[in-house]
């Protein structure tokens, strides 16, 4: 792309092409060259110089609305947050204030220029018929999951023909993205565009990506997005991690250890030891530094682990895919008594005798003990 000026299609919309023109870090990845932009290539100065006369309105003060906001406004962007009753208390003690920085969702979208959707799913799609209004020409209106887009058969989220459709998908949890932009560091972020109306749908992607607290932003598609973190969550994110805990620790207590002895086996090591040395070096360097006696059980099991899971792994990205996963979703997160079955499938957790046990044993760690 050259520098060229684009006549801006809303009143107040900055011109991008006058911010300095990131670069791109290209890294090989198993012999597969990939290009990401970091935050020291398209930086927060450029990114306040685009987002110069925006506003941006946070529709939904979620845990991932909320740290997307607070991260923004803490960096200078001019942000707005539209919530209802559910956060509205939360949005106002942390200091967001009626009438100036805190509206009804629909009151937001129409004052904000970047619209972000970061309502739950199922939420989007029964907002949409109102929200879609809102959506002037030239504006953008922003997600941080391609959910609605993707399945807009679905969802009925088709959005008009004259705004820029875009994404930033920060690859963790709301908290998240707080907590690691508090502790001075960010997170990584995938983007896309799927509609550029004004041209300019990329800088305003890379320039939200960056305020939002991302340390680096690598490219990807909506649908891309949506398949692999659909997958993700009920793979070894969550829904595997979780089942095969389950598993390994029932295992050791039908055979006669201790909840406590079962639970250390199973998460504690994995957590406050083994995954925090394989987030900062590799599993390879993890394999390379443990005991001859893990390394080699390590090495023979886990091929037998991998081809076990992998059918199962086979038919839930092929389920992703054809769109029953998002059935699953909008059905049961759209009942009237969503939040009561849900608390009842989480108390069921919690109140598991292995989490119980894992309750126990944290409140021993020796800097939970100094509190």
């Amino acid at each position: 792309m050259t520098g060229r000026v684009f006549n801006p299609p809303h009143k107040g919309y900055h011109d991008p092409f006058t911010v300095r023109r990131e670069t791109m870090s290209k890294i090989n990845i198993g012999g597969i060259m990939e290009e990401v932009i970091t935050s020291d290539e398209f930086t927060l100065d450029n990114a306040r110089t685009v987002l110069k006369n925006e506003i941006v309105a946070v529709v939904g003060y979620g845990v991932q609305g909320r740290g997307q906001a607070l991260n923004m406004r803490d960096n200078g962007i001019q942000v707005i947050v539209g919530e209802g009753e559910f956060n509205w208390q939360k949005a106002k003690d942390e200091g967001f204030i009626p009438g100036e920085t805190l509206f009804p969702p629909i009151e937001a979208a129409k004052r904000g220029t970047i619209i972000q959707y970061l309502q739950s799913d199922a939420g989007q799609k029964a907002m949409w018929p109102d929200l879609k209004p809102t959506l002037t020409q030239g504006k953008a209106l922003y997600f941080s999951h391609g959910f609605s887009i993707v399945y807009k058969e679905q969802t009925g989220v088709i959005p008009p023909p004259d705004i820029d459709v875009i994404l930033v998908a920060p690859k963790g949890a709301g908290r998240t993205v707080r907590d690691n932009y508090l502790a001075g560091s960010g997170i990584n972020s995938s983007y896309a565009v799927f509609q550029d109306y004004t041209k300019k749908a990329r800088e305003r992607t890379l320039a939200v990506g960056i305020a939002i607290g991302s340390g680096y932003l690598f490219p990807t598609t909506f649908e891309q997005e949506v398949y692999s973190d659909l997958t993700g969550e009920r793979g070894v994110l969550m829904g595997c991690l979780a089942g095969i805990l389950e598993a390994q620790y029932n295992e050791l207590r039908k055979h006669g250890h201790s909840p406590s002895e079962a639970f250390n086996e199973t998460v504690e090591e994995l957590t406050q030891s083994l995954m925090p040395l394989v987030a900062q070096n590799g599993m390879d360097w993890m394999y390379a530094n443990c005991s001859t006696t893990a390394q080699r059980g390590a090495l023979d099991w886990k091929n037998r682990f991998r081809d076990a899971v992998a059918p199962v792994f086979t038919e839930l990205y092929d389920r992703v895919a054809s769109g029953k996963e998002t059935e699953i979703v909008l059905r049961v997160n759209s009942a009237p008594d969503y939040r009561e079955k849900l608390q009842a499938e989480l108390d069921t957790i919690k109140n598991s005798e292995m989490w119980l046990a894992g309750a126990a044993v944290r409140a021993l760690r020796p800097e939970r003990r100094k509190k």
